[in-house]
């Protein structure tokens, strides 16, 4: 028996352990090089957009990217047309986000796509955005996702502003760069990064609410804000214990507030009704 427990032991260790261990354990795994330290995501929350750079939408108009800036919360993110694998995952993966929450593209937040490949065409945007829409599935989505292509010097002022950080590698002759996408507020300024291919629906909700500053979005989330706080270091929210001991005294006074008007108009109720002849003798 001993000896089983002791096989077992190592069996787990050997499955769970850190990266060097499991390393050991199998020197013939590949080990894929790490990025390179050109790409990455600077999180300049609160530097606000180039509005003025000038792009082609899917269907060859020349637009702004502040005509996307209106009066609602947008998602920008960058996916090139070419990307063999990832920005294609991304893409996806953001449809499949947003089909998690109540709020719509189009009604409740704007969505812009741009490429940073220079050789991109808006026909080729235009097939990315028929895909990306057929897996949202919501009524009225075409409008409010929008895939935008444009020349070096308008993409490097949009990507520079929002700290997406990539580069052409000719070993694999495709660009290398990070995954993820910004959440900005509907004047422009940089709020939010989230990081992955794709995203828990809470924290891309919880993102557009702070971004619209409580315009889009229930009392619900304005509450659950309270519980939560935004953790730059990995772009998502977590429990904030300060917030949830706020919130607990918020309710514990509101319950016991309702309690006091209850127990006031019982006892107001019972000192008006009248004796009954005959009782108390």
């Amino acid at each position: 028996m001993n000896r089983l427990l002791a096989a077992a032991a190592v069996a787990l260790f050997a499955l769970f352990a850190p990266g060097g261990a499991r390393s050991q354990a199998a020197p013939d795994m590949e080990i894929l090089p790490p990025p390179p330290k050109e790409v990455g995501f600077d999180q300049n929350i609160g530097q606000s957009l180039p509005l003025d750079a000038v792009f082609k939408d899917e269907t060859g108009k020349n637009v702004r990217l502040g005509d996307y800036f209106t009066d609602k919360p947008v998602v920008l993110s960058f996916a090139y047309d070419t990307c063999p694998m990832l920005c294609d995952l991304s893409v996806q993966g953001l449809a499949s986000s947003f089909k998690g929450m109540n709020l719509s593209a189009g009604s409740d937040f704007t969505v812009v796509t741009i490429s940073f490949d220079p050789r991109d065409t808006p026909e080729r945007a235009r097939v990315k955005k028929e895909k990306a829409i057929a897996r949202y599935g919501r009524d009225g989505a075409a409008r409010g996702w929008s895939f935008l292509s444009g020349d070096a010097p308008s993409i490097e002022k949009v990507t520079r502003a929002a700290g997406f950080r990539y580069t052409w590698d000719t070993a694999s002759n495709q660009y290398a760069h990070p995954a993820g996408l910004i959440v900005a507020t509907p004047q422009g300024t940089i709020a939010r990064y989230l990081f992955g291919i794709e995203y828990a629906s809470k924290d891309l909700r919880l993102s557009l609410v702070e971004a619209s500053k409580g315009q889009v979005g229930t009392l619900v989330d304005q509450l659950i804000l309270l519980c939560y706080h935004y953790d730059p270091k990995v772009g998502k929210y977590g429990p904030a214990a300060l917030g949830a001991m706020r919130t607990a005294g918020a309710f514990t006074l509101l319950s016991l507030g309702a309690l006091v008007v209850v127990m006031t108009r019982r006892e107001r109720k019972g000192r008006r009704t009248p004796l009954v002849p005959g009782e108390g003798n």
